[in-house]
This record gives C-alpha cells, sequence and structure tokens, in this order.
C-alpha cells in the first residue's frame, strides 16, 4: 500500500513538471506575443526577456525532475523493454523537448541576456523554438494518452 502511494506521488509530480513545461510553452506562445503589443518597444523587449528568463529558469529544475521521475515509473515497472511503445516514444520526445530547451537556453536567450539592447529577431527564434516544444509536448501528451490505455 505504501510503494503504490509513493509511485502515485511520483507520478503526479511527473505530471506536474509536464504542467509547467507544456502549459508555460502554451502561455508564452499564444498569450504573451498578443498582449505585449499594446507596450511601447522598450518595455516590450524588457517583458518579453524577463518572462522568458523566469520560464527557462523554472525549467532548469522541472526539466531534470520530468526525466527522472518518468525514467523512475519505468523502471518500476520492469524497465523500457516492459512498457509499450508509446512510453519509449515519450521518453524519445521528452528528450528531444529537452535539446530545444537547451537550444533556447544557451542560444539566443543567453544572447538576449548579454546584449545591452536585444534585438526582437532574438526573440522571434526564442518563440519559434518554443512553438517547436510546446508541439513535441503536446504530442508527448497524446503519446501518454495512447500508452494508458
Amino acid at each position: 500500500m505504501a510503494g503504490s502511494i509513493l509511485w502515485s506521488l511520483v507520478l503526479a509530480l511527473h505530471i506536474l513538471c509536464i504542467a509547467y513545461w507544456v502549459g508555460g510553452g502554451a502561455f508564452l506562445t499564444l498569450t504573451l506575443r498578443n498582449s505585449i503589443t499594446l507596450l511601447e518597444p522598450a518595455a516590450r523587449l524588457n517583458v518579453q526577456l524577463q518572462t522568458y528568463s523566469r520560464y527557462c529558469r523554472g525549467l532548469r529544475h522541472i526539466v531534470p525532475v520530468t526525466l527522472l521521475t518518468g525514467w523512475a515509473l519505468v523502471f518500476h515497472v520492469g524497465g523500457f523493454a516492459m512498457v509499450p511503445w508509446p512510453i519509449n516514444a515519450m521518453q524519445l520526445l521528452g528528450l528531444v523537448m529537452t535539446a530545444v530547451y537547451l537550444s533556447v537556453e544557451l542560444g539566443p536567450l543567453r544572447a538576449a541576456r548579454r546584449a545591452i539592447r536585444p534585438q526582437p529577431a532574438l526573440f522571434n527564434t526564442i518563440r519559434n523554438r518554443i512553438v517547436i516544444m510546446l508541439a513535441l509536448g503536446a504530442l508527448t501528451i497524446l503519446c501518454a494518452a495512447m500508452g494508458t490505455i
């Protein structure tokens, strides 16, 4: 009984991390860009820089926890050979999402933080990569739904 509660908590933590990762990407993609059009250009760039930075700062913790809890759940049921193919697809998509996140964090976001006046093109690059991450996240959620039935 206590073991099942522990694994339920691990699963809940995994789902909460995915909710932040994918939900934050959806917010940035669908809401932020439209909302900041009312601001002056300098304020717009500052808001984008602060918002993207805080989202990625959260992902620094979320991404490793997501991967570790996912692997723990897989190894709990016997390893990757024992789980259905959608779970293995989730693993692959999660690693690709991690690579996209790292490309945002170590590429255009780092350049935007270091720039005295970050160019709007940097934020377009960040947004495009977050759109890719969001699409991969939606596909991962679809795989999760297929793997539980």
